[in-house]
């Protein structure tokens, strides 16, 4: 059943249709040629609108994607009582009010059971069931993903393996060779080389129906036809049996070497369905877009022309192949074939939403505030804590220092995954991945959503044993504390089996200076 909000919030949005529809009859009519790429205050789909590729889906968490777009972005479900609560807007065209979500689910844990379709079509997005390569998936954890858009605190989509989402029901999205464009705001951070990342058109009843039946935007590392260049990850086209870089499948373009860990990527995909299609990439901090491929269809037979069914899929292959990992932000499918101009226009518009910026809050240990962690321990103090190669070590840093290394000592501070009194330390330029141990050691890793990532990765302040600073007390093994020791990071006892648990200086080892942060 849906909410009161749905039929109001379509009227809404095919409101909107009708007007972009009714300006470009009215620019041709009053001879003043092709239709603008986009206005002043234009979002995404009002750009593409105003191109003649109207948006056939939108979806996001972080954001509207029409300006005048007032109705829910996604709806949560929390384990305790099994309640749902959709999650909106701050303001029409603006940001979502994860306030909303944070007071909801407070003091227990909350899945992504939907993800709204802002445009008229109503193609919301719900947990996939099983396909011919994978069992039926599990919603995402709400909380996983947070990050600062616009300067507001909101939540992304943390992908991880045996998550996703669907719809094989839609209205408006090309079928049989029909053309269409699409883009996804993702992370070039929280990827891997499984099948498969996918946001786009596949097949409606799960399984794979052959070559062509697909025609999705991928990303990730997984080369499916060699060579690909460089370490990626690459933005391909999953066309259905096989992540197209080219024509050939595999990459004409040796300059594309993939985006590397971008915390944010624009993602884009358009085909005519017939012959041609193209492949792009941007930051979506800064910059323009970059094609890395634009020319024929696969040479292969079935895939000129396409055969696209019409689906919607997020996060996993076109038959559920779900062992992939990813984040999604926003993303849109449009009827017809981009200008380069609206193209254009929307990367412009998605680095102007401000992705990854600062949080406003500096220096303590509230949640929200960015923070670098100080050794105190009289040989380390000019050393902090930060990650590398995905352990965390300290290592000196200052002003000089590369701008990776300051990355990789920043952290945010965020509410205790596993206890709203304690706290959890999220990677500044790695979304979603949280400092946690493991056998001990502290990793920095993505987080999926278990109660064990939860426990692992909540530490619990209190006054520093040296008598200064601050020390950690990990959440589920509250005799051991956060310590450096040979340049490492373990939670650590005082006195035990472990070398690491010498008591040897170790209440220095375990009192933090909690400094300014020295990522902006």
């Amino acid at each position: 059943m849906r909410s009161p909000h749905t039929a109001p919030r379509r009227l809404r949005s095919a409101a909107l249709s009708v007007l972009a529809v009714c300006a470009t009859l009215a620019a041709l009519l009053l001879g003043t040629g092709a239709p603008q790429a986009a206005a002043a205050g234009s979002l995404p789909c009002d750009i593409y609108a105003s191109a003649g590729t109207p948006c056939v889906a939108a979806h996001s968490l972080v954001r509207a994607l029409y300006s005048s777009y007032s109705g829910p972005l996604y709806q949560v479900r929390r384990a305790s009582d099994g309640a749902t609560r959709d999650i909106g807007l701050l303001a029409a065209g603006g940001y979502a009010n994860a306030a909303v979500q944070d007071s909801f689910c407070s003091g227990t844990t909350c899945v992504i059971t939907e993800i709204y379709d802002q445009s008229a079509r109503h193609n919301d997005l719900t947990i996939e069931g099983a396909g011919g390569a994978g069992a039926a998936d599990v919603g995402a954890p709400a909380d996983a993903l947070p990050v600062t858009v616009g300067g507001h605190q909101v939540y992304g989509l943390e992908i991880s393996a045996g998550m996703g989402y669907r719809d094989n029901s839609t209205s408006g999205v090309a079928v049989n060779g029909q053309a269409e464009g699409m883009y996804m705001v993702t992370s070039g951070t929280h990827v891997n080389n499984r099948c498969c990342f996918d946001y786009g058109n596949a097949e409606t009843n799960n399984k794979d129906t052959g070559n062509g039946h697909m025609d999705a935007i991928n990303f990730g590392t997984e080369c499916w036809f060699s060579p690909c260049y460089g370490q990626g990850p690459w933005v391909q086209a999953d066309l259905e049996n096989g992540l197209f870089q080219s024509d050939a499948g595999y990459s004409r373009n040796t300059s594309d070497t993939g985006t590397g860990p971008l915390p944010f990527v624009t993602a884009l995909l358009k085909n005519n369905g017939q012959n041609h299609f193209a492949l792009k990439y941007g930051n979506a901090q800064s910059g323009g877009l970059t094609t890395t491929y634009s020319g024929g269809e696969p040479a292969r037979s079935g895939y000129s022309p396409m055969h696209q069914e019409g689906a919607i899929v997020l996060g996993t292959g076109g038959d559920n192949s779900n062992g992939s990992i990813g984040s999604f932000f926003e993303g849109v499918m449009t009827s017809g074939i981009p200008t380069d101009a609206a193209d254009n226009a929307v990367q412009a518009d998605i680095v102007s939403a401000g992705y990854g910026g600062a949080t406003g809050s500096t220096g303590t240990l509230n949640p929200g505030s960015e923070i670098s962690l100080r050794a105190t321990t009289s040989c380390c103090t000019a050393d902090y804590v930060r990650h590398q190669n995905d352990a965390g070590v300290i290592s000196a840093v200052n002003a000089s220092s590369s701008g990776t290394d300051r990355s990789d000592a920043t952290w945010i501070v965020r509410r205790g995954l596993a206890s709203s009194s304690c706290v959890s330390f999220e990677s500044r330029n790695y979304p979603g991945d949280y400092l946690r141990h493991r056998n001990y050691r502290l990793y920095r890793q993505p987080m999926d959503g278990t109660a064990q990532f939860r426990a692992d990765a909540t530490f619990c302040p209190q006054a520093g044993k040296s008598g200064t600073g601050t020390s950690f007390a990990s959440y589920n093994y509250p005799t051991r504390y956060l310590r450096h020791y040979a340049h490492n990071l373990y939670i650590a006892s005082d006195g035990g089996p472990n070398d690491f648990d010498s008591g040897t200086s170790w209440t220095d080892d375990v009192s933090w200076a909690v400094s300014p942060p020295w990522a902006p």
